[in-house]
């Protein structure tokens, strides 16, 4: 048995479609256990960019089982149009598997989500409107629609009649917005269903039958540490569970049977949509890193925040986890830079705390501690061995190791497959 979960360890953004994708190589089977098509991962495979937002990274590799498991909410029209797409290029989808439990996101939810965001005015969360947070709401509300019930032509009707008369009165009522006629979506979402049938499984017992059979199973993370929904930074968070444990509940597999967590830490940090973000950069710094490192969203296209690595969110990441390892990504986009900070703790009220702050008021408030290492000024994406990366990237890697109390484990300095330096084999 070989279960691994790599997490996003910041704000999302990190880098995790590249590195699953290296890891997926060695697997039988990648589970994607939480969120929906809101998150985005970006895999370069000889120089050609697949950009996927639903479907695991695993995709890529002819003949790897891909979950979609319990925890992850699922618009069909979405899905279908990510698989039609990854077919149109040539990559088989057959191998594609859904839980029979996960939620099903329908177009009433988007409205919800555009509407109630809307109504939050200056206390906006920055949500991408995608419908996830209330497809969320009603599987928390036990009133959700499940893909087991989609299946189902008579249950998905009633249910779906049931939901609607609901969702109408909220949308009209209280947004003023408009509502949705039953008949045409049902005879949608009954076409889509048909689409996604042959894709449909128990995915619980799928994978648990899979690690009693000592195959390798490689967990996928959406979003990240502090956009977990009790862990993150709240009320700026996605809907779900992000963080490792996330996985036990989002593929219905028990935490004894995972190996490993491997988090993955992008070399400076970034964040999309509201809340503090205490290494910010608001200078010309900030703008270099970002138009170096391409920071513009997956999904939405959205500028993405810039600032320099803090190290106390990595060790949080670790805390919250339990990592074992750290994968750092582009470093390689920091080669350029004649000096780069690393924040190593927070200052408040004049003194350093220990602990990363519940409170966002506390959090907009801290000075972040930076320590300064000269940068290294060389090309790091020929570099395959850890030991011939320049000695300045060693000593700010290791900084960052020693400080969140989490061993390296791979390096990554370019956006390719074989751009990847291994300093410890992770299945």
């Amino acid at each position: 048995m070989s279960a691994i979960i790599v997490i996003g360890s910041q704000w999302g953004d990190e880098g995790k479609g590249k590195v699953v994708d290296y890891l997926a190589e060695q697997a039988n089977v990648v589970v994607r256990y939480s969120g929906g098509n809101n998150a985005g991962h970006t895999v370069v495979v000889k120089d050609e960019a697949y950009k996927l937002q639903l479907l695991p990274s695993g995709i890529l590799y002819k003949g790897k089982t891909c979950v979609l498991g319990n925890g992850v909410v699922i618009d069909p029209e979405a899905i279908l149009k990510e698989i039609n797409g990854m077919k149109e290029r040539g990559i088989d989808t057959s191998s594609l598997r859904i839980s029979t439990r996960a939620q099903v996101l329908l177009p009433y939810h988007r409205r919800q989500d555009e509407a109630e965001e809307t109504a939050r005015g200056e206390f906006k969360i920055g949500t991408t409107k995608r419908g996830i947070g209330p497809c969320y709401m009603d599987k928390v509300a036990r009133c959700g629609i499940r893909i087991v019930d989609l299946m189902d032509p008579e249950e998905f009707a009633a249910k779906l009649k049931h939901n609607l008369t609901a969702k109408n009165e909220l949308l009209v009522k209280l947004y003023g917005a408009e509502p949705f006629e039953y008949e045409p979506m049902l005879k949608q979402y009954l076409a889509f269903a048909e689409q996604l049938r042959p894709y449909v499984a128990d995915t619980t017992y799928l994978l648990n039958d899979a690690l009693d059979k000592g195959e390798k199973v490689l967990f996928e993370g959406a979003q990240a540490t502090l956009l977990d929904l009790d862990h993150g930074t709240y009320p700026y968070v996605t809907s779900s569970n992000p963080i490792a444990g996330g996985a036990c509940t989002g593929a219905g597999v028990g935490p004894g049977k995972i190996d490993k967590v491997v988090g993955v830490v992008k070399a400076y940090t970034t964040r999309v949509g509201e809340g503090p973000f205490p290494t910010e950069l608001h200078c010309a710094m900030g703008d270099t890193i970002r138009e170096a490192g391409h920071e513009f969203g997956t999904v939405t296209g959205r500028p993405r925040r810039c600032g320099w690595l803090d190290a106390c969110i990595v060790k949080y990441a670790g805390q919250v986890s339990g990592l074992d390892a750290l994968a750092i990504t582009r470093l390689d986009i920091l080669d350029g830079l004649d000096s780069i900070k690393l924040c190593v703790g927070y200052l408040y009220n004049g003194e350093i705390i220990k602990e990363y702050p519940a409170s966002l008021k506390v959090l907009s408030k801290v000075e972040p501690v930076y320590e300064e290492f000269a940068g290294w000024k060389t090309d790091t994406t020929k570099v395959r061995r850890y030991e011939d990366l320049p000695a300045a990237a060693r000593a700010y890697l290791e900084r960052l190791s020693e400080v969140a109390g989490v061993r390296l484990g791979i390096v990554s300095v370019g956006p390719n497959r074989e751009e990847t330096i291994i300093m410890e084999e992770m299945f």
